[in-house]
């Protein structure tokens, strides 16, 4: 059964000082990096889940998440990323949940986001706990409301409630329009940007209504896809 100790293993063992170097550099943030490409995290990711059931799973993910290590956590989240985790996702969605407040970083949060928008679709109630984000002090938090809610801009032909959750998430983004941290700014323009590759009357008269408040890099990026 594969342990803590067993994964840190092959995760330093597959890394390399220099790549470890690179990356420091790149996300700019005081953590350990071990240099290890994310399809080498996917094949390790990809034969623990095959070795444990979804509560050693769980265990794992939390323990690797603990370590701090760039790869690790990353590894943590894809350890949860499954559209189906049987019998029980709730315990995985409360651990997505429990890390929320630790996001640091855009590569670590997006691949949390992942896993959490599988656990999301699973049951769209929890879009209720993901509202509580919106108001947080913390930036990263209510960045994730927007990253972890993507699936709900994918829908050529919404059903009712699919359409209600979608306008309910836009509220969420128009209450970020005069927030302009980069990566607040940037997740607008990312949601809406894949909305409107599907809803693009939503994606017009949001801009319409809000882009004025908004930084021009974001209403750029929200409106590159829309059809001429």
């Amino acid at each position: 059964m594969t342990s803590k100790r067993a994964a840190l293993d092959a995760l330093r063992a597959a890394g390399d000082p220099e790549k470890a170097k690179d990356m420091h550099r790149y996300h700019k943030v005081d953590r350990p990096y071990l240099g290890v490409a994310n399809p080498v995290i996917d094949d390790l990711v990809k034969a623990w889940r095959a070795d444990i059931d979804l509560d050693a799973r769980l265990v794992l993910a939390n323990s690797l998440w603990k370590s701090n290590i760039h790869e690790a956590r990353v590894a943590a989240a894809k350890l949860l990323t499954q559209a189906r985790l049987r019998p029980d996702d709730g315990p995985a969605w409360d651990l997505i949940v429990s890390w929320v407040p630790d996001f640091d970083a855009w590569a670590i949060a997006d691949h949390v986001c992942i896993a959490g928008q599988k656990r999301l679709v699973a049951d769209p109630a929890r879009l209720d706990v993901v509202e509580g984000w919106t108001r947080s002090d913390h930036m990263w938090t209510r960045r994730a409301a927007l990253v972890m809610s993507l699936p709900w801009t994918k829908q050529n032909n919404p059903k009712p409630a699919e359409l209600a959750a979608r306008d309910r998430i836009l509220g969420w983004a128009a209450g970020y329009s005069t927030d302009h941290d980069w990566f607040i700014q940037k997740s607008i323009g990312w949601w809406l940007r894949e909305l409107s590759k599907h809803d693009p009357v939503r994606v017009r008269q949001f801009i319409s209504h809000h882009g004025a408040d908004m930084k021009p890099f974001a209403v750029k990026e929200a409106t590159r896809k829309l059809p001429a």
